[in-house]
């Protein structure tokens, strides 16, 4: 292909530095999450084809050393390479090749580019950029959500509980199409939240299990070509180390390394942690509107001036920071799933840089976003008096009379409740029920907890 200049200080070589020229489309390389698990995989492979006879030692402790240094992240100035780029992630695969063959020379006294540690015949051997790069996609994305995601779910989970207890003793106006509904807890609630939170953990960890059964070991078209038998268990095992994670080998490799289906499956895992999010800071953020014009249920934490012309307006920023996060999961979930589907071509998946750094931004923001609501919006929340004072007028209580009345009658006073402005008490004495029967029917408490003697059901 003809000469090509690379900075005298580079660690990578001649075909790095085509694809740096090939590819000037975003200027965003591989994030550090990825570049790990490059090391790791490399590492990982050094040690088993040392262990399997295939590499010597001399060889095999320089390749290890040097792509510590690339887990360390010492070495990431070295992989400048566009996210962009050949389908493959070839590209960046040769750049660790190159650099950790580089480095390593270096560990062992020689010069640079005097191929004593080839980039192919020995830091790739055993390996194909067609499984190396969705491993370490798969790998990376098992870590950030093992290491970030699950975590901040959890801080929230555990916020959501506390608050569900300090509001228990709130009752106000349950809500169904957006219009009052029978008596809630404001606690049962946030009850509700928490057990989304904790389900979201659960998807979590079932993308882990996805994400976790590797590729690796099945070469170019996952046959297993210029590979030992035993090095994908074996290297999948020192991987499984190294993380705490359960990387395994494929069962079936010529799935594994021609489709995105792990990748697009554990991103819908996100959409739906997303979603439930969402749900979360909706209900939240107009709970707490007003808080005079609005339901003023609740009063969210003061963060930060809402206005530049209106003095004292507080907005609930943090929530709307977190429906920008989820739109942006959306997005990413598209993008994800477009790569699976219009990618996947015969033995490979052509469309896996952009699909693997998506998904990692996904667990990213979903992260941040989870631990921000936990700590700027939930711990601070507060109940005002709003909702018990509502539950008392609303004309939904009405629903109470259905056993003694039956359900027109009590229809008829819900109605003139609504029209009038009067409380449902006050009409229903107008009915001749007894102030005992009143009390006993009209018990708000009563009514957030299963029970023959309260209302029936209804949308």
């Amino acid at each position: 292909m003809g000469e090509v200049e690379v900075p005298a200080d580079a660690y990578y070589g001649a075909s790095t530095q085509r694809a740096v020229l090939n590819f000037p489309i975003s200027g965003q390389p591989f994030p550090r999450r990825f570049i790990r698990a490059l090391g790791l995989i490399k590492k990982a492979a050094a040690q088993t084809n040392q262990e399997l006879g295939l590499l010597s030692r001399r060889r095999a402790r320089a390749i290890t050393a040097a792509a510590q240094e690339v887990i360390d992240g010492k070495l990431d100035d070295q992989f400048p390479i566009d996210i962009y780029q050949t389908g493959s992630g070839t590209s960046t695969n040769t750049n660790a090749n190159e650099v950790i063959a580089s480095r390593a020379i270096e560990i062992l006294g020689g010069e640079r580019g005097s191929k004593a540690v080839h980039p192919n015949d020995h830091v790739n051997l055993g390996q194909s950029s067609n499984d190396v790069i969705p491993t370490a996609i798969q790998i990376s994305c098992a870590v950030a959500i093992a290491d970030e995601l699950i975590p901040a779910l959890r801080m929230l989970e555990k916020a959501l509980e506390t608050k569900s207890k300090e509001f228990w003793p709130v009752v106000k106006t349950g809500r169904t199409h957006l219009q009052d509904a029978t008596p809630i807890r404001l606690g049962q609630e946030f009850k509700g939240y928490a057990g989304q939170v904790e389900e979201s953990i659960r998807r979590a960890e079932a993308a882990i299990e996805e994400l976790a059964k590797v590729p690796l070991g099945g070469t170019a078209v996952g046959t297993g070509l210029n590979s030992h038998p035993q090095y994908a268990r074996m290297t999948s095992a020192r991987l499984a180390k190294a993380t705490r994670i359960g990387i395994h080998e494929t069962r079936n490799h010529f799935h594994a390394q021609a489709t995105l289906d792990v990748l697009v499956a554990a991103h819908g895992a996100l959409r739906t942690i997303a979603t439930s999010l969402w749900k979360i800071g909706s209900d939240i953020r107009l709970m707490g509107s007003g808080p005079i014009a609005g339901l003023g249920e609740l009063r969210l934490p003061e963060t930060q001036p809402g206005s530049s012309i209106m003095p004292g307006k507080i907005n609930p920023v943090i929530i709307e920071s977190l429906t920008m996060v989820v739109a942006r999961v959306f997005g990413n979930d598209v993008t994800v799933a477009l790569c699976g589907q219009s990618g996947s071509l015969f033995e490979l998946n052509v469309m896996m840089p952009v699909a693997g750094v998506t998904s990692l931004e996904s667990i990213t923001l979903l992260a941040a976003s989870a631990r921000n609501l936990t700590e700027r919006c939930i711990e601070g929340l507060q109940a005002t008096d709003r909702g018990p004072e509502l539950v008392e007028r609303s004309p939904m209580l009405a629903t109470a009379l259905n056993p003694i009345i039956g359900y027109d009658e009590a229809a008829k006073i819900a109605k003139e409740s609504m029209r009038t402005g009067r409380s449902i008490r006050q009409l229903a004495r107008t009915k001749g029920i007894s102030e005992a029967q009143l009390n006993k029917v009209l018990d708000l408490a009563k009514m957030t907890k299963p029970g023959l003697e309260g209302p029936g059901g209804g949308g």
